[in-house]
């Protein structure tokens, strides 16, 4: 990957305000932190981390890692390069899971007469909530000087943790080699390597990868090279990054650039297909952000697809964009899942939130920057079709879970056990979207808030921070409104916007869309009637609409079901041969309709989408209503038929809706989602949904009261096959790898483990990068249209007014099995966290770019 501009820092780089003293915070301190603004700030509470991570300074660590297909492990070393930052701290805790195993921990500190050797330490893990462990550590005396750096060596095996995907080439779209690929978003990455898994903890890494022969690696790494003799892949990122956006893939991928700092890469089967939705758009998006928003932070944006058991939209990892392939089949949607992801290289990841409960300030403003970017380049009707059809969607799932629900908070305090995932919501991204909205409207200019928002990058770049370090500095940026009072203005006060339960307090002018959604609001009042007059009828050809229209008309169908009989039957005898050629995220919404309205002449459609589609966004909404209705023995079957196909995570989902729980009750109509696509990991990203509602499952795993997350949304369909071996070499670059050579053999093993298992395949050598041509930019004018499409719909879009570029969109990590956790000395544990009620049912399409896909 190219070299991107020096790093302001090398150092740790976490919430600007002074952190807490050592110790695990209670649930009160958590509820206590919250100041107002301008107030004193109370020390920073991660209820989601285990580590103490306020007691160190972590300034680099490398991870070296070998990895086996055969035996679905990746095993190795990780380097930690730290520093105390407060004294008398005998004891380093980190966040680890029980599915990774810890083989041996060691300490020594460079430059030290005491500690120039390695020395074996003690440590112990303890149980800390269902989705991850604490590591203690026992350091010597001698380290624990503050100010003095250390290096501990940890060696391990990461198995089949939640933030670890391992997929047999069936489930793969070429299906001829395997692929992993890892998804940290976002606490799921303690169970990838060891670490301080708070997004309030920022460093700089680098990392060699060892993979057998013919597999192609990639991480979210600012420089990358390739050794062919050694058959070994380093990367480095240079610029500090909290431990959630470390992500790897690694499978048999090709490339091709699409701009001067971009490429795509993909199954060999999928890229002719991907250069032909994105074209130029890329590097054009990413000129229009710069105008609003300054420099690229990253140097490099390459997006990756990944096959359809991708379990969520897209992701947006530093560098590396992780995208579902299925989104492919639909322009509009890829369009603005690519834009998103985009957005975060500025809000998320280059500032991010420093605790979960502030997880708007990266959603909801990359969700603002995204609308600005599409108005800029596509006009101001197509972002507001899109923002009515988000909007309507976060409405819905109001309806659904009651004006008071606790979820409905800007900001969310959440009990310590309570798995972050759940947060990942239409609030998260909607209701952050019409906050930031509502502080341009107070700057009366929108060039004003750009300007604004230049500031808050330049000022945070590479920190953590809270949302009251946004709104300080908004205020001392705009003296004349700070001297207004417009932070505490009866009604939109800024602590009501942040606390308070709810609707957004302030919503944007949409009318300029009504070009676009006044048509789809006319068709939908036709159907009210359960005889429609004919003659109307032909008016509206939604053979000319863009997806977004057909989805928004589709929505508000479905949140009318169940249907008449005769209403169905005349929606099935005028439009079902037309939606059945569009997208998955089109045809999922109206076999969802077919189903809650009981409708059976289409429900043949109902099981062959079920067979084309394995990913989890298309088919838990699905079954999930066929299990809510009367037609459980279709979903039995059709599962039966289909197991083998899906991926293990996703059947043990599919297994629990169909055979484990009873008849949940059937789920309102669908919620639409911010932003296209399925979608955080139990985790970034717009990461954004797509939405369409449908009852929502059991979760496999119990998930904390207050919060609750949206079921995966809907996605694309699934690629052509073939696929041929390819490595591709990119430049050798350096990496920073020099301090941190293999460690000699520890003295003695901490736990009594057998150790696993790997296998020194080589990778083939690689070929020459690959240029692609430069595709025609969409064009057209306020009411986009498009035509039934064959495998890829391709929606015309307004004309773009600057040059163009990509589209990406993100995603959220599954399940993990329990595995034995290796203990050694002084094993003291503590009592797990009690297990947590389910989640209120929520409709199931609603697609979220990063949701809670536990299996």
């Amino acid at each position: 990957m190219a070299d991107p501009h020096p790093p302001t820092s090398t150092s740790l780089c976490c919430c600007r305000k002074p952190l807490p003293v050592p110790g695990r915070p209670g649930a009160e301190a958590a509820r206590a932190r919250r100041p107002h603004p301008g107030s004193a700030r109370c020390p920073l509470v991660d209820v989601a981390s285990a580590s103490n991570f306020q007691s160190f300074q972590l300034n680099h660590f490398h991870l070296d890692l070998r990895l086996n297909f055969t035996l679905k492990e990746m095993t190795g070393w990780l380097v930690l390069d730290l520093v105390p930052i407060q004294p008398g701290i005998d004891t380093l805790v980190l966040d680890t899971h029980p599915s990774l195993l810890i083989h041996s921990i060691d300490c020594k500190m460079p430059g030290s007469a005491q500690l120039d050797r390695p020395v074996s330490l003690t440590y112990r893990v303890d149980p800390f909530t269902d989705y991850g462990s604490s590591l203690n550590i026992s350091l010597p005396g001698v380290v624990v000087q503050r100010g003095k750096g250390f290096q501990i060596t940890l060696r391990f095996t990461t198995t089949d943790g939640p933030a670890t995907w391992w997929l047999d080439a069936p489930l793969t779209c070429g299906q001829s080699q395997p692929l992993v690929f890892t998804l940290g978003h976002s606490v799921s990455n303690r169970s990838f390597f060891p670490c301080f898994d708070t997004p309030a903890v920022k460093s700089t890494y680098s990392a060699t990868v060892r993979v057998p022969e013919g597999v192609m690696v990639l991480m979210s790494a600012t420089r990358s090279s390739y050794s062919k003799p050694d058959r070994v892949f380093h990367f480095s990122m240079q610029y500090p990054v909290p431990a959630y956006l470390v992500a790897l893939v690694a499978g048999e991928l090709k490339h091709v650039d699409v701009g001067p700092r971009s490429r795509v890469w993909a199954e060999p089967c999928l890229l002719s297909c991907a250069l032909n939705k994105l074209g130029g758009s890329v590097e054009r998006w990413l000129a229009v952000a710069e105008d609003l928003f300054g420099p690229y932070p990253w140097g490099r944006y390459d997006i990756v697809f990944l096959p359809p058991s991708f379990p969520i939209v897209a992701m947006e990892n530093p560098c590396l964009t992780f995208i579902i392939s299925s989104i492919l089949e639909s322009r509009d949607f890829l369009l603005i899942d690519v834009i998103h992801e985009i957005s975060h290289g500025w809000f998320g990841n280059a500032v991010t939130n420093a605790t979960w409960e502030d997880m708007w300030l990266s959603e909801g403003l990359a969700t603002y920057a995204q609308r600005r970017i599409t108005t800029l380049a596509y006009g101001e009707a197509f972002t507001c079709l899109e923002t009515e059809f988000r909007l309507d969607a976060l409405h819905r799932q109001l309806r659904l879970l009651g004006d008071d629900s606790p979820v409905s908070k800007l900001q969310v305090t959440f009990e310590p056990g309570v798995n972050p995932s759940t947060l990942m919501n239409l609030f998260t991204y909607e209701k952050g979207f019409c906050f930031a909205s509502y502080l341009c409207k107070l700057c009366g200019d929108v060039s004003r808030f750009d300007a604004f928002l230049r500031a808050y990058i330049s000022q945070f770049k590479f920190s953590s921070v809270v949302a009251e370090d946004l709104i300080e500095l908004f205020l001392d940026f705009f003296p004349d409104l700070k001297k207004e009072g417009v932070a505490h203005r009866e009604g939109l006060e800024f602590d009501r916007w942040l606390g308070g339960l709810g609707a957004p307090l302030y919503e944007p002018d949409l009318s300029a869309g009504g070009v676009l959604t006044r048509p789809v609001h006319q068709l939908c009042d036709l159907w009210a009637d359960p005889a429609p007059d004919p003659n109307a009828l032909p008016a509206f050809d939604l053979s000319t609409w863009s997806s977004f229209q057909t989805v928004l008309f589709l929505d508000r169908m479905l949140d009318r079901c169940p249907l008449p009989h005769e209403v169905m039957e005349g929606l099935s005898g005028t439009y079902s041969r037309l939606l059945a050629s569009q997208s998955a995220e089109v045809q999922i919404r109206w076999l969802q309709m077919v189903v809650r309205s009981n409708y059976p002449s289409e429900i043949p459609a109902v099981r062959s989408f079920l067979h084309k589609h394995t990913s989890r966004m298309y088919t838990v909404p699905l079954y999930e209503d066929l299990v809510a209705g009367v037609m459980k023995c279709v979903a039995m079957e059709t599962y039966n038929q289909t197991q083998g196909r899906l991926h293990p995570n996703l059947r043990r989902s599919l297994q629990q809706i169909i055979f484990q729980s009873p008849n949940p009750a059937p789920s309102p109509p669908p919620n639409s989602s911010p932003f296209p696509l399925p979608p955080s990991n139990p985790a970034h990203s717009p990461h954004l949904p797509h939405s369409n509602p449908s009852p929502s499952r059991p979760p496999s795993k119990p998930a904390p009261p207050p919060l609750l997350s949206p079921n995966p949304r809907p996605s694309s369909a699934q690629p052509p096959q073939t696929y041929p071996s390819l490595i591709t070499q990119t430049p050798p670059l350096e990496t920073n790898t020099s301090s941190f050579s293999p460690p000699p053999p520890p003295s003695q093993t901490n736990p009594s483990l057998p150790t696993p298992q790997t296998n020194s395949s080589t990778s083939s050598s690689p070929s020459p990068p690959q240029t692609n041509p430069s595709l025609p930019t969409p064009q057209t004018n306020s009411s986009t249209s498009s035509s039934p499409s064959p495998p890829h719909t391709n929606p015309s879009l307004p004309t773009p007014q600057t040059n163009s570029g990509t589209s990406s969109s993100p995603s959220p990590p599954q399940t993990n099995p329990s595995l034995p956790t290796p203990q050694t000395n002084s094993s003291t544990s503590s009592s797990p966290s009690p297990p947590l009620p389910p989640p209120a049912s929520t409709t199931a399409a609603l697609i979220l770019w990063k949701v809670d896909v536990s299996a």
